[in-house]
C-alpha cells in the first residue's frame, strides 16, 4: 500500500486520471458566477493572486455579503473576498490586499479602474450586462487630470463605432 511506512516509490501511474479540465460554469450560469469569472484580481501579490485565481477556477471564491474591517484604518470599507486590507490603505502604503506583505504589486489598484474597459474588449461587442456590477467597489477619484478622460473617450467612441459597423 502507499500508505504504509518508508514506501516512498510508487510503481505504477495513478488509477483515475481525469479526461477533461474542471469547469466552473458548467452548471452554475448565474450572473453571480460571470461575475466571479470576470473579476480582475489587482493590488495583490504573485502569491495571492494564484491562490484567488485557483479560487476561481475550482468555484471555491465566495463573495462577500457586507463589507469588512479594514485592519489599517479600522473602517468597514473591504469590499473584496479574502482581503484585509481596503483599497485606499493597500494603494497608498503599496502593500498586498490579501496578505498584508511588501511584496511585488502584480497589477496596482489604480489600473483597476479600467477593468470594465478590459472585460468589454475582451468580451467584444457582445457586452454580458455587467459593467456596472464590476465597479461597485471602484474608487474613482476627481483629480483625474484631463488627459486621461480625453483618452478614455476616445477608447470609447472608438468602441462604438466597431458595434455599429458589425
Amino acid at each position: 500500500m502507499s500508505s504504509e511506512k518508508g514506501n516512498v516509490s510508487r510503481t505504477r501511474p495513478q488509477r483515475y486520471q481525469n479526461a477533461r479540465a474542471f469547469r466552473n460554469d458548467k452548471y452554475d450560469t448565474s450572473a453571480q458566477r460571470k461575475k466571479i469569472n470576470a473579476k480582475l484580481h489587482d493590488g495583490v501579490c504573485q502569491h495571492c493572486k494564484g491562490v484567488l485565481e485557483w479560487r476561481v477556477k475550482f468555484n471555491k471564491y465566495k463573495l462577500l455579503s457586507k463589507p469588512k474591517k479594514c485592519v489599517k484604518c479600522l473602517q468597514k470599507t473591504v469590499k473584496d473576498p479574502y482581503h484585509i486590507i481596503c483599497r485606499p490603505c493597500a494603494g497608498k502604503l503599496e502593500i498586498c490586499a490579501k496578505c498584508g506583505k511588501e511584496e511585488e504589486i502584480v497589477i496596482p489598484i489604480d489600473k483597476g479602474q479600467d477593468r470594465t474597459m478590459s472585460v468589454t474588449t475582451k468580451n467584444g461587442p457582445e457586452s454580458s450586462g455587467l459593467e456596472g456590477e464590476l465597479d461597485f467597489d471602484t474608487n474613482f477619484s476627481s483629480t483625474e487630470s484631463d488627459e486621461d478622460s480625453d483618452v478614455l473617450e476616445k477608447q470609447f467612441k472608438s468602441m462604438n463605432f466597431e458595434r455599429t459597423e458589425i
